[in-house]
C-alpha cells in the first residue's frame, strides 16, 4: 500500500478515539449531533476493515500489511498488522458494534451521560487488540475496552446491574494483573515484547529457561482464558452478561472472542510448523474447551431466564472454539473460524431480543431500581428507560418479526440446516472424525477418546440449547401471548436485529467464498513466516525455524 492508502490500518484505532474524544466535549443534550457522530464513526471502522479484508484477501497484495507508529521499525517501534485473522475479527466487531449503536437509540443511550464515547472507546480497545504486533500494546488496549466496559456496564441503573458490574470488574482487575505478570517474564527472558520477534527468539531461548517461560505463558494464558469465558473461570459470564443493558450485552458477545483470538494467534506464531499445527498448550485448550461445553450445557438448561440463556450460550460458542483450536488441525480451524463470526452475530442478535422479551418482567420491577451511577453535575434531559413506551398498544407486525427473527437466531445458534451453524458444525464435526479417525500420524491433540466425546459434545449442546431456546419461545409467544402481542420494535430496534440475522444469512447464502477465505487464513497460520518477515523486515528464515520450544506441552 502507498500514499494515504497504508494509513488505513490505524484508522479502526483511531477514528473511535477521536470521535469519542470529541463527544465529551459537547453537552450531553446535543444528542443528535452524537447519534450522528457515533454511527457515522462505526460505519467508517466497518468500511476500513472491508477495505483491509479485501487487500488480505487479493491474491496480487501481501496477506500481511504492517503500519510502524512513528516509522520506527520492528521490534523497537509500535506495529499494527493487518493479516486475514485480524482484518476479520475487525470486521465483525465494526459490524456488531454499529448494530449495537443503532439499537440503542432509541432508549438505552438516553439513560445515562457519555454513552457514545465509552461505547466508542470499547470498539477502539477492540480493534486494537485485534491489530496490534506486539505484548505490551495488546495489554493496553485489554486496558481500554476493559475500563469503556466498566462503564458500559453501570450504564443506567438497577441493584443487579450495579452488583454484576462490581464483580465484573474485581474479576477483571485480577485478570489484568495476570496479564501484566506474563508479559512481565516473557520480557525479562526474551527482551522482547514483538510477537514475530518473540516467535524468532524463542528457538535461541536456553534450556534452563524454559520453566521460567512455561510459567509466563500459564500467567497470560489464565487471563486470557478468562476473558474467554473458558471454565471454571467464567463463573462472572452469565450474570454479567445478562445484567448489562441490550447494547452493551451483544457488544460483549466479540469480548470473549478477545481471549480466543489471543491464544489462536500467539499458539499459532509461536510453535507452527510447515503444513501441520502443533499448538502450545493444546492439550489444556482442548479439555477446557470441552469442560467449558459441559458447563455451558448444563447452564443453557438450569435457566428460564433468556438474557442468562444467551450468557451460557456464549459459554457454549467459547468452548467449542477453544476446544476446536485445541485439536490443532488445519482444516477443522478454518470451520471453527467460520463457526465464530456466525455465532458472534447470533449471539448479538440474541441479547438484543431479550431484551424486548423481557422489558415487560423489567417493567414491573423498576419501581425498586436505584438511581443511575453516573449523573452529571448539571441537570439533563436524559430519560428513564421506560419513558414514552406504549406496552398496552398491540402491534402484531412487531410481534411477528420479534418470533421471526427469535426463530431464525435459535436455527442459526442451534446448528440447524440451512443456516451457518448447520454449515460450521458439519465442517466441525467432519475435519475432527477426518483427522482423529485417520489410522496415520497425525498431528491432532488429544485421544480418539477425547475426539468422539468432543464430537458427541458439540452435538448434544446443540440439542439442549434447542429445548432451552424453544421452551422460552413457547413460554414467551404462546403461553403468555397477551404479553407477546404487545411486544413493539422501534424503528432503529429493528434496523438493528434485522441486520445482524441478514448477516447471518448471507454468510449462509455465501458459504462458499466464506469458507474459502477461512481456510487460507487457516493455512496461513500454519506458516507463520509470512507474518513475520512481513514485520520484521526481510528475516531469512527456513520452513519450520520458529517451531522453537516443541517441548512445551
Amino acid at each position: 500500500m502507498n500514499g494515504l492508502a497504508q494509513h488505513v490500518i490505524i484508522l479502526p484505532v483511531l477514528l473511535p478515539l477521536i470521535a469519542g474524544a470529541a463527544m465529551l466535549l459537547l453537552d450531553e443534550r446535543r444528542r443528535t449531533i452524537k447519534t450522528r457522530i457515533s454511527i457515522g464513526a462505526s460505519l467508517a471502522i466497518a468500511a476500513s476493515a472491508v477495505w483491509l479484508l479485501a487487500q488480505v484477501e487479493d491474491p496480487l497484495t501481501p496477506q500481511a500489511f504492517v503500519y510502524h507508529l512513528a516509522d520506527w521499525t520492528a521490534p523497537f517501534g509500535i506495529v499494527l498488522v493487518a493479516d486475514r485473522l485480524s482484518a476479520l475479527m475487525v470486521l465483525v466487531t465494526a459490524l456488531l458494534g454499529a448494530a449495537g449503536l443503532t439499537y440503542s437509540l432509541s432508549r438505552w443511550a438516553l439513560l445515562g451521560p457519555r454513552f457514545h464515547s465509552l461505547y466508542l472507546f470499547l470498539l477502539m480497545g477492540l480493534c486494537g487488540a485485534f491489530l496490534t504486533g506486539d505484548l505490551f500494546n495488546l495489554y493496553v488496549f485489554f486496558e481500554v475496552l476493559l475500563a469503556s466496559s466498566y462503564g458500559l456496564l453501570l450504564h443506567a441503573s438497577g441493584k443487579r446491574r450495579v452488583k454484576a458490574g462490581l464483580h465484573y470488574v474485581a474479576v477483571n482487575l485480577v485478570a489484568s494483573l495476570f496479564i501484566l505478570i506474563g508479559v512481565a517474564f516473557v520480557y525479562a527472558l526474551t527482551g522482547t515484547l514483538n510477537m514475530a520477534d518473540l516467535a524468532v527468539r524463542l528457538g535461541d531461548l536456553p534450556v534452563e529457561q524454559v520453566p521460567l517461560l512455561k510459567a509466563g505463558a500459564a500467567v497470560m494464558g489464565v487471563a486470557f482464558l478468562a476473558k474467554a469465558g473458558a471454565w471454571p473461570l467464567n463463573f462472572w459470564l452469565p450474570t454479567t452478561y445478562s445484567a448489562a443493558a441490550a447494547p452493551v450485552a451483544a457488544i460483549f458477545a466479540i469480548m470473549t472472542k478477545v481471549g480466543v483470538y489471543v491464544l489462536l494467534r500467539l499458539a499459532t506464531l509461536m510453535t507452527a510448523t510447515e503444513g501441520s499445527f502443533e499448538l502450545f498448550g493444546a492439550s489444556w485448550l482442548l479439555y477446557g474447551g470441552i469442560a467449558t461445553i459441559v458447563f455451558g450445557a448444563f447452564g443453557v438448561l438450569s435457566t428460564r431466564h433468556l438474557p442468562r440463556i444467551a450468557g451460557y450460550v456464549t459459554i457454549v460458542s467459547s468452548g467449542t472454539v477453544l476446544a476446536v483450536i485445541g485439536s490443532g488441525s488445519e482444516a477443522v480451524i478454518s470451520a471453527a473460524l467460520y463457526y465464530l463470526v456466525g455465532s458472534t452475530l447470533g449471539l448479538g442478535a440474541l441479547f438484543l431480543l431479550a431484551d424486548q422479551v423481557t422489558r415487560g418482567e423489567r417493567l414491573e420491577a423498576a419501581a425498586q431500581d436505584v438511581g443511575p451511577v453516573f449523573s452529571d453535575d448539571y441537570e439533563t434531559s436524559l430519560r428513564n428507560e421506560f419513558e414514552g413506551i406504549e406496552l398496552a398498544e398491540e402491534l402484531p407486525a412487531g410481534t411477528a418479526l420479534i418470533a421471526g427473527t427469535y426463530l431464525l437466531v435459535t436455527v442459526l445458534l442451534v446448528g440447524l440446516p440451512p443456516i451457518s451453524g448447520f454449515i460450521a458444525k458439519f465442517g466441525i464435526l467432519s475435519g475432527l472424525l477426518d483427522a482423529w479417525i485417520d489410522t496415520g500420524p497425525t498431528p491432532m491433540a488429544g485421544t480418539q477418546t477425547a475426539a468422539w466425546f468432543l464430537v458427541g459434545l458439540i452435538i448434544v449442546s446443540g440439542l439442549t440449547t434447542l429445548l432451552a431456546l424453544i421452551r422460552t419461545g413457547i413460554d414467551v409467544f404462546w403461553v403468555r401471548h397477551e404479553q407477546a402481542s404487545t411486544m413493539a420494535l422501534r424503528p432503529s430496534e429493528a434496523a438493528a436485529v434485522l441486520m445482524l440475522v441478514l448477516l447471518a444469512v448471507g454468510l449462509s447464502v455465501f458459504a462458499g467464498p466464506a469458507i474459502g477465505y477461512t481456510d487460507a487464513t487457516s493455512a496461513y497460520l500454519a506458516d507463520p513466516d509470512v507474518y513475520i518477515r512481513a514485520v520484521l523486515g526481510g528475516v531469512e528464515l527456513n520452513p519450520g525455524d520458529v517451531a522453537g520450544l516443541k517441548e512445551l506441552p
